[in-house]
């Protein structure tokens, strides 16, 4: 049972499901709508409990009554969120359309929380932990919090990269374990997993999902790895499954397995999460 620390944001996501995604400037009814506590970083802390490992997730939490329903959800999972700092500020949201044709999410998200501030990280006792996993956003801050994790405990430290954020390249050689989403390379204008990851600076791991076309790793030595997508028998729900995938991982390498195990079972884990809504797994 390992213990993980995940540090991030932790949203009220409203989910309008639709049979198709709606033209612009045009009405449809939902099908159906769900409340869900979302966030990468709580997600990822979700799955992780669900996994049976002791997880624990810090970030701000505002002073509005919604933001019972956040602590109540990690209450139920399980997720210590006894670290987090409260602030002025509401719950941040996303509004997301989620198509039943094709299974894919499109999300507007509006926040008026600041950031979770590095002031704040730096005064936790670490030692009850064995990793800490970023979500990588206010890298101002983050340089700070992972050098305190990594210097003062260290502990072995993971980073989601998702979207490309100004600076955020130069925390790449900080991290144990860099994982990176399809969207990313995108807006870098990289098509192919292998070459990016093959090309980033020795020494850490990474990987890099690519959705239907599966996932490639890069372990620390430099070996290239890639494992298939697990399809589910029908795409239903896409929401969060990059977060399910940043857990798998995170359980497997704390474990000790090797790239290949961890990519094996983020993988699954991911793809059976595209079958179900929500991220409970099975």
């Amino acid at each position: 049972m390992a213990r993980i620390l995940c540090v991030g944001v932790a949203t009220l996501d409203i989910i309008n499901q639709v049979a198709r995604y709606p033209q612009e400037d045009s009405e449809v009814r939902a099908l159906t709508q769900a409340r869900r506590v979302g966030g990468n970083a709580a997600n990822t802390a979700t799955v992780l409990a669900q996994l049976g490992d002791q997880a624990a997730w810090a970030g701000n939490l505002g002073d509005r009554p919604e933001v019972e329903r956040i602590c109540g959800y990690f209450d139920r999972y399980g997720v210590d969120h006894d670290l987090a700092q409260r602030v002025n500020g509401g719950v941040p949201t996303s509004y997301v359309t989620l198509s039943r044709e094709t299974g894919s999410r499109t999300i507007v998200h509006f926040r008026d929380l600041p950031e979770y501030r590095a002031e704040h990280f730096l005064t936790l006792d670490l030692g009850l932990f064995e990793w800490v996993h970023f979500e990588g956003r206010a890298v101002s801050e983050l340089t700070h919090m992972m050098a305190y994790a990594r210097g003062r405990y260290g502990l072995p430290v993971s980073l989601e990269v998702e979207k490309p954020r100004e600076g955020i390249e130069a925390l790449f050689e900080h991290a144990d374990l860099l994982l990176f989403s399809g969207d990313y390379l995108r807006a870098r204008g990289d098509r192919e997993p292998a070459g990016f990851l093959q090309a980033l600076p020795p020494g850490a791991a990474a990987t890099c999902t690519q959705g239907a076309r599966g996932a490639w790793g890069r372990d620390a030595e430099g070996h290239l790895i890639h494992a298939p997508a697990w399809r589910p028998a029908r795409v239903i729900d896409t929401l969060g499954a990059g977060d399910v995938f940043n857990a798998g991982m995170l359980h497997g390498r704390c474990r000790g397995w090797s790239m290949a195990q961890a990519l094996e079972l983020a993988n699954r884990l991911a793809g059976e999460k595209c079958g179900r809504e929500g991220v409970t797994i099975g």
